[in-house]
């Protein structure tokens, strides 16, 4: 260290310059709390851009399906409203201190459609009254057998009920719209027992856990159907419906795509994500429609749909809808096969092809407009003969392809060689055309199938007649 000193009217100046060791440790210690804090900085810029996105997400699709926000608020004020019931005297005296069961049942039972709603209430209090019912009883004979027996009576019968109630579980008509039902049986029994041995006003507490979950399963059943409805019975209308048009626009999508000529590459990338995004919502929607067919059946009388609606036979057009779905996966992947066909075959028949597709689109939204209107159609018939016709002149087109003589391009040769080897490579050649003439004739028969079934709906649901609708609205018309 370097010092410096000047002596002027008795003050002295003294200069201390830092060596290097001290500056580079400073330089260092500068540089780290600079990392540090980019550090930093990067964590919360990082963190506030997905808490952005999350938002961005959410508020779309609450735009999008403005239903589920509703449902959010519904449920707000459901439990805004049981709370009362713990925060006011008046109201908390009445239950005891047993009212956040209520609170806990709002937040259990309360599903986004009114049938979800209506069959977790009616599981809820059925399963509830049964298990209360049969722990007051247990109870009972239990303290008439004496001290000595009464611990073995509650546990044998703790075993017995709650090993019967699980096995019940898996009985497929319990599992489909009893499964709540059982299990909050098994959890309202055991409570009931155990508890039974060392409360003495059991009575009381059963009354109260009933009284409760009474005022809960209300709220949630009134909330749900009066304030913007969500049926499950028109939630599964409307997947059906939407199911079809997807099949049809998938299908016809897929054909023009395979047949029609399309020089801009990008549009028939997005052509094809369309087609395929069509159907495999068609296969994904098994689950749905069950858990909806459920639920559906739950509902009251509501709009178009009676009390006892056919809600199975929507079960049976969907499954016919799907299997129309796993052909079309199939048709796709032949149409993005590796071989491709001679292009004078693609031209011969693509009009065959084209005609089939597009007629059996046409029967697929015509049964779509059925099901939208609830009409019984009058030209559907007539669509399905000319889709059978379409059926008949790509059979017959296929029948003579298979009579007609091998012929090799003249850069192959006209059977020069082997004949063995030119006739595997015309077989080659004219496989991806027979697979999608095929699967376009099978899809054809499965779609036919689909118009009985949706005939057999309208039937069972009774459709208007066609004829009437039409009339009415000729009428409409002429008085304006």
């Amino acid at each position: 260290m370097v010092k410096e000193s000047k002596q002027s009217g008795g003050l002295e100046w003294r200069i201390n310059v830092p060596n290097e060791t001290a500056a580079k440790v400073l330089v260092s210690e500068s540089k780290s709390q600079i990392r540090v804090c980019n550090g930093l900085r990067g964590l919360i810029v990082g963190f506030m851009s997905r808490i952005w996105k999350f938002l961005q997400k959410a508020w779309s699709l609450a735009v999008r399906e403005p239903k589920k926000a509703i449902h959010g608020v519904k449920v707000g004020v459901a439990l805004s409203i049981v709370s009362l019931f713990y925060y006011m005297r008046p109201l908390y005296d009445g239950v005891g201190g047993n009212a956040m069961w209520a609170v806990m049942t709002v937040v259990v039972v309360f599903e986004y459609t009114v049938g979800a709603t209506l069959c977790k209430c009616v599981n809820r209090a059925i399963g509830t009254f049964l298990a209360g019912a049969l722990g007051l009883g247990v109870h009972w004979i239990a303290n008439q057998s004496g001290e000595k027996f009464k611990p073995i009576i509650i546990e044998v019968s703790v075993f017995l009920l709650a090993a019967a109630a699980t096995f019940s579980r898996f009985i497929p008509t319990i599992k489909a719209r009893f499964d709540y039902g059982a299990m909050i049986f098994i959890l309202t029994f055991s409570l009931v027992s155990v508890s039974g041995y060392r409360v003495d006003e059991l009575f009381e507490l059963a009354h109260d856990r009933l009284s409760t979950i009474a005022i809960g399963t209300s709220l949630c059943i009134l909330t749900t159907m009066i304030f913007c409805p969500v049926w499950a019975g028109n939630e599964l209308h409307y997947l059906i419906t939407n199911n079809m048009e997807k099949i049809a626009d998938s299908l016809n999508g897929c054909v023009v795509e395979y047949f029609g000529i399309n020089e801009n590459v990008n549009s028939k990338d997005e052509a094809s994500d369309k087609v395929s995004q069509g159907y495999k919502c068609v296969l994904n929607s098994k689950a749905t429609e069950e858990a909806m067919a459920n639920f559906a059946r739950w509902e009251p009388a509501h709009g178009r749909f009676n009390f006892r609606h056919p809600w199975n036979e929507y079960l049976k057009v969907g499954a016919l809808l799907r299997k129309c779905a796993y052909c079309i996966e199939t048709l796709n992947v032949s149409t993005n096969s590796d071989t491709e066909a001679p292009v004078i075959l693609k031209k011969h028949f693509s009009k065959y092809c084209i005609g089939l597709s597009s007629s059996s689109s046409d029967v697929l939204k015509e049964m779509a407009v059925i099901m939208n209107t609830m009409t019984k159609s009058t030209k559907i018939d007539l669509m399905v003969n000319e889709m059978n016709d379409a059926v008949q002149e790509l059979q017959g087109v296929l029948k003579s392809l298979s009579k007609q003589p091998i012929i090799r391009d003249s850069k192959n040769g006209t059977g020069g060689g082997n004949k063995s080897s030119t006739t595997m490579v015309r077989v080659m050649e004219i496989v991806p055309i027979v697979s999608i003439s095929t699967l376009l004739i099978e899809i054809a028969a499965r779609i036919e199938k689909g118009v009985e079934a949706i005939n057999e709906l309208a039937n069972k649901a009774e459709f208007e007649e066609g004829t009437k609708k039409s009339k009415q609205s000729e009428n409409q018309q002429n008085s304006s």
